[in-house]
């Protein structure tokens, strides 16, 4: 392609929060002119990431990602941020990656480039016509964040900017184990306190009592900070989290929740066990498990049919707080949806209609994460109780952008 005036490509803001929309444009192109849109980022886990579009430009030498047709790549169509969202491991890379930021302070760095003609491939064997260096942040400026080592409980809490007081959550992801701190990072970020919570080891708390006492604990360290509004503390838990906030919500006498988030997530537990009951549980419907075509591992059947027996569910008739639902259709880890109709059912019996919001999204996984983040069909997943690690479904669809009042 040759020009005396070289193309011009702007992405703004180049510095964003990772759910805030991003800008591209190249300009200067000849008219008609056939481009590459690339995206690369390079993981903690020193893997690679890529996604990219063929563009047309426009009569004025324009390609405007936000407005022009994609014609191809690892998006079709007008996705505004799908150099984010349809980014993937480059051929050749591990199988199973995941992505996802474990050092909050840093931001993920993404190099967006525009190349000469429809390329799919050999990125890196071409120069581009130009790139830019865009910073995707989960932590805001100004959010504090402290490492909580008291109790008993382990975690980090994330502080907003400004005197407050701000509403309060306590953040649980699922049975991978570990400290996971993005997601209270982002919700920080938009005001909210939020602890993200680090599940004990199994075996670590030998009875339910002292499970339970946990959580309590770690509540009540949000609840009583002095920049927390104190009744305004909500829960917020995906997969076995969501297990946790049923349980809170429903059987503790000290953990009040103004509401409650549950995604992905499941009703069925066997009432007086510890968490790693659910695991017995799971082994003990083993037999029921299967893999796809890929050999994929698909453990929804292990909780169906939904259990009519009290004993082995939460009593979500006990929940008097306002809770939301977030699942999807094609979960293969969880009955999430079926869950959902159970929870339904229950609190319709209890009077508690009104307290029950249910999401639902078609063609969605289990693992549902903060907008723009890349899709996967499946990751590599370690059974903390027993470290064997089984590649499972988690398709997912970027989570919806923390409309949940602060004032409710």
């Amino acid at each position: 392609m040759s020009q005396t005036i070289p193309p011009i490509l702007s992405v703004l803001p180049t510095r964003a929060l990772v759910d805030e929309k991003f800008k591209v444009l190249v300009e200067n192109l000849p008219a008609g002119s056939p481009v590459t849109l690339h995206s690369l980022h390079h993981s903690e886990d020193k893997d690679y990431w890529e996604a990219y579009a063929h563009y047309i430009s426009d009569h004025k030498g324009t390609v405007s990602v936000a407005e022009d047709l994609s014609f191809g790549g690892t998006y079709a169509g007008i996705e505004p941020m799908g150099l984010l969202w349809s980014m993937r491991p480059v051929p050749g890379s591990r199988t199973g990656l995941r992505l996802r930021k474990m050092d909050v302070r840093s931001p993920m760095l993404v190099n967006i480039s525009v190349y000469s003609g429809h390329k799919a491939e050999g990125f890196r064997e071409q120069p581009p016509l130009a790139s830019v260096l865009t910073e995707r942040w989960y932590m805001a400026p100004g959010v504090r964040r402290i490492d909580i080592k008291e109790k008993g409980v382990r975690g980090t809490l994330f502080i907003p900017p400004g005197p407050g007081p701000f509403p309060g959550l306590m953040d649980m992801w699922g049975g991978g184990g570990g400290l996971l701190e993005y997601r209270s990072a982002l919700l920080a970020s938009h005001g909210y306190v939020s602890l993200a919570l680090e599940y004990f080891s199994p075996g670590e708390l030998q009875s339910a009592d002292l499970e339970f006492k946990y959580f309590e604990a770690a509540f009540n360290i949000v609840k009583d900070h002095p920049q927390v509004i104190p009744d305004r503390v909500g829960l917020f838990g995906l997969s076995l989290g969501a297990v946790v906030t049923m349980c809170l919500a429903a059987e503790s006498t000290i953990t009040k929740p103004r509401c409650c988030v549950c995604v992905s997530g499941s009703h069925i537990f066997p009432r007086g066990e510890t968490l790693s009951g659910i695991h017995k549980l799971m082994f003990r419907n083993s037999h029921k498990a299967r893999v796809d075509e890929n050999n994929y591992h698909i453990w929804r059947d292990l909780n169906l049919p939904i259990t009519s027996d009290l004993s082995m569910k939460v009593d979500v008739r006990r929940i008097n707080c306002p809770m939301l639902l977030v699942n999807g259709h094609d979960d293969q880890n969880t009955p999430a949806v079926e869950s959902a109709e159970d929870v339904a059912q229950m609190m319709h019996t209890a009077g508690n209609d009104h307290l029950l919001t249910r999401l639902h999204y078609p063609d969605t996984g289990h693992l549902i994460e903060p907008p723009y983040s890349p899709h996967f069909r499946a990751t590599n997943f370690i059974m903390e109780s027993t470290k064997a690690k089984d590649e499972m479904h988690q398709k997912h669809v970027i989570l919806l952008k923390w409309n949940f009042s602060k004032e409710t």
